[in-house]
């Protein structure tokens, strides 16, 4: 689902305003570099600011939706907006020679070409040396976008000659509204903006069942655990272990686990905290009123030492057995 300017504005508002100010004073740069960790928007923003480049009547630095270079660009099918994608594990000489040649072209369309670069720290020496040329040789209203998570691994001569645009994390509350906005139920929206920072990652995830499984069975788990350690172990059994079968998946139930601690924390130090699990807010604070913030702790500490045993190999139903007396009585046994 394409995000509207309105909604790019709130996840990334600092880098939105600049570059509609860079766009009302017409000093638009030939080349930016739009860097920031996964999950920060750079894919929105970009899409957000092309549209605003290839508009033909923008309104107020907002592009207007319903021109043809609009529709083009939301269709797909833009004659002067491309996109390099790395072939393979990086982005070949070949595929920046066809750049050249898509930008040098007499368009039938007037106007901006713009090229965008996919994680731009794939080009190999060939590639970014051949990038670095065109660079430095810009003609007309060409344009390059380059996006990367890993500005560090671009060569500083192209560094040099593109404008850096940076991109810092996403507010928490942001993201949920926004995975909100896209339909996702509240509950649902605020687990998975814990597991992933990233929006699209997030809608994914959201809408996997076996991700939902994973996380009802967690919920069952810890209601269990915090009540009676015979039913907890009998829920290891017939839920948790056939549902987390795979390391990785083992190390995610433990992280899902691990989250409704720490919500026990939160709505212990404060009744209204916002949560992993807003669905179970009752049981939380119902709970909190039976346990201290030394068992808690002691309960996630058991947790963290679970979740290293299992990188050490251990047997999954034995750690997960030692887990649940921990969660119960604060001892182990090895």
């Amino acid at each position: 689902m394409t995000q509207s300017i309105s909604e790019v504005l709130k996840l990334q508002p600092v880098v939105m305003k600049q570059l509609q100010m860079i766009y009302q004073k017409q000093r638009i740069a030939h080349a930016y570099l739009f860097e920031g960790g996964k999950g920060t928007g750079k894919q929105a923003v970009m899409r957000a600011f092309v549209k605003l480049l290839l508009c033909e009547n923008p309104l107020q630095n907002v592009p207007c939706e319903t021109c043809r270079g609009c529709r083009r660009f939301e269709s797909g099918n833009h004659p002067n907006f491309m996109v390099v994608e790395p072939d393979g594990q990086d982005i070949k000489k070949d595929q920046i020679l066809q750049v050249i040649m898509e930008m040098n072209k007499t368009s039938l369309e007037a106007g901006r070409k713009i090229y965008v670069i996919q994680r731009a720290d794939r080009l190999n020496p060939s590639s970014a040396n051949t990038l670095l040329k065109f660079l430095e040789e810009p003609e007309g209203q060409v344009h390059a976008i380059l996006l990367t998570e890993k500005p560090y691994a671009i060569l500083p001569t192209i560094r040099s000659r593109v404008q850096q645009i940076s991109f810092p994390s996403i507010p928490r509350d942001e993201r949920v509204k926004s995975l909100i906005h896209q339909g996702l139920t509240a509950s649902m929206a605020a687990t998975v903006s814990m597991v992933t920072n990233d929006i699209e990652e997030a809608l994914v995830l959201a809408k996997d069942e076996q991700f939902a499984q994973a996380r009802k069975t967690v919920l069952k788990l810890v209601e269990v655990a915090e009540t009676n350690v015979h039913e907890a172990m009998l829920c290891v059994q017939e839920d948790w272990l056939p549902t987390f079968k795979e390391k990785e998946e083992t190390e995610l139930g433990l992280d899902l686990l691990l989250f409704a601690y720490r919500d026990l924390v939160a709505v212990k130090a404060n009744p209204d905290a916002v949560c992993t699990y807003p669905d179970i807010m009752h049981f939380y604070q119902q709970r909190v009123l039976h346990v201290t913030y030394e068992q808690l702790s002691d309960k996630i500490q058991a947790i963290l030492k679970a979740k290293q045993q299992l990188h050490r190999n251990m047997n999954r139903t034995l750690l997960m057995e030692q887990l649940m007396l921990n969660l119960q009585e604060g001892f182990s046994f090895v």
